[in-house]
């Protein structure tokens, strides 16, 4: 009976052993689990470099094209119907202002100009006449009784009228004199004459829809340099700001010129706003109508943030960076600004002092913890 119950005892405790052999991790099988729960937490809490959050001053700059067009330009035209008596310009002269550039004939000008003068001696002949009657009858009127004050009154009135036409017979021969000063044109400023469009003997006449003029004259020693800024980047520009450009003519070449007016509005179909800059070409390298590539500066005018680019994460749905608290990271919503050297000008909820993750992306999750 007693070796009975040993043998039962005996074949317990060996049950017991492989059960617990059986349910229980080895010590090979402990380090394994431990090292997967760290390499776990490893992926869980990854290691961050922070950058502080500070208020600087940004400069950038933006290419824009651009077209360079004449400080001043016009076409000139026939004042009156006539014909190209002598042409004294061509394309390429060099004119000066006030310079006669052709000279045009209109024969019944001169026919108007020859009437106007005969009525102003018709006139002034009426005038004398009625001016004598009139000197007359008032000596007379000095004896008493002789000449009613009627009499007088109507010689007076008279010779008023005949004056007042030989004043108006003398405004008519200007108007006609003002018409022969039209059959010579002139410059009405230096520069030089682009476009030719009439020879002797020509018919010309007032400048109307589908009328060529008769010269195209361009003002070339200044030329306009003419870009368009788009909206987002409008704020901080001046008129004391310097631009630099470049045309493909003269590849190897900067120019420089400063900007001397703004549009102070945007333009409605291009949402953008106009610039000019006056550059001076004495040497003539430049042309009217070249196209330029246009460096505009863009200065920040206050203290803004300033983050490194690579701190600025972009996902499908936002722009954000990823401040850490606490060893918590934190999806701030951002926007950019000016960007040059590697950073960039951002504006949210931040300020100074914050830290936000150097190299953020959206693998870093909002509200996971993170080491540093």
């Amino acid at each position: 009976m007693l070796q009975n119950r040993s043998r039962l005892t005996l074949l317990l405790f060996f049950i017991a052993t492989i059960f617990l052999t059986s349910c229980g991790p080895d010590k090979k099988q402990q380090e394994e689990q431990a090292k997967t729960i760290a390499e776990e937490d490893a992926v869980e809490t990854p290691t961050v470099q922070l950058v502080p959050v500070q208020k600087g001053k940004l400069s950038s700059a933006i290419a824009v094209p651009g077209e360079l067009i004449p400080y001043q330009q016009v076409d000139l035209y026939a004042k009156v119907n006539s014909y190209v008596k002598k042409l004294l310009v061509d394309v390429g002269s060099e004119v000066r202002q006030g310079q006669l550039l052709a000279t045009l004939e209109a024969p019944e000008i001169n026919s108007q100009l020859a009437g106007a003068q005969s009525r102003i001696q018709q006139q002034q002949a009426i005038y004398f006449a009625s001016k004598a009657t009139y000197d007359r009858l008032m000596n007379t009127s000095k004896t008493p009784g002789t000449i009613s004050q009627n009499d007088l009154e109507q010689a007076e009135a008279k010779k008023n009228a005949d004056l007042a036409n030989v004043e108006a017979a003398k405004s008519a021969y200007k108007e006609v004199a003002a018409n022969v000063s039209y059959l010579e044109i002139r410059a009405p400023f230096d520069g030089i004459i682009t476009a030719r469009n009439a020879n002797l003997g020509a018919y010309v006449g007032p400048g109307g829809k589908g009328t060529d003029p008769l010269f195209v004259l361009q003002d070339q020693q200044r030329l306009r340099l003419v870009v368009s800024v788009p909206e987002r980047y409008t704020g901080g520009l001046t008129n004391k700001d310097e631009v630099t450009f470049s045309v493909q003519a003269l590849s190897n070449q900067k120019f420089t010129a400063r900007i001397q007016r703004l549009a102070g509005a945007l333009d409605e179909k291009l949402r953008s706003e106009r610039l000019e800059m006056d550059v001076y070409n004495k040497d003539k390298k430049l042309l009217p109508h070249m196209f330029a590539e246009v460096n505009v500066p863009l200065p920040s005018r206050d203290s803004t943030i300033i983050l490194p680019k690579t701190a600025v994460a972009t996902s499908t749905e936002k722009v954000f960076v990823v401040k850490v608290v606490n060893h918590k990271a934190e999806w701030v919503d951002v926007k950019k600004g000016l960007e040059a050297n590697g950073q960039v000008e951002v504006y949210g909820n931040i300020k100074p002092g914050d830290q936000v993750v150097k190299n953020a992306s959206d693998e870093i999750r909002d509200g996971s913890t993170v080491k540093y």
